[in-house]
């Protein structure tokens, strides 16, 4: 699994249309077989940055997905939107694999 994180500076007098964009590209990733984590808006601190994660079985499926959104009119409408409203300053994207299961205590012994 390929985790992508989006670090997003945005208008923060555009946090409604960002968010509303967010919301559609939680399903259009979804659609094309992602799994996505969610959108994490300002709150408290610096009030012109967000998070997103989402996450593809492998970095091929995740260029596929790519690729694909930009033939598609939903995702082509979603990035119009964010142009037209200016809620996207600029973005950053990196990859990361999860860990999400545990080892027992003792497993730290055998890596030494």
């Amino acid at each position: 699994m390929i985790t992508c994180t989006l670090t997003y500076e945005i208008d923060p007098n555009q946090v409604d249309a960002f968010e509303a964009y967010g919301r559609v590209w939680i399903g259009l990733v979804n659609r094309f077989g992602g799994t996505h984590h969610g959108y994490w808006l300002p709150h408290e601190g610096a009030n012109d940055i967000a998070y997103a994660k989402f996450s593809f079985p492998s970095l091929t499926a995740y260029e596929a997905y790519r690729i694909a959104s930009m033939d598609d009119a939903d995702c082509q409408k979603a990035f119009a939107f964010a142009q037209r409203t200016g809620c996207i300053r600029r973005y950053d994207r990196s990859f990361t694999r999860p860990v999400l299961d545990a080892l027992p205590i003792e497993a730290l012994e055998d890596l030494a």
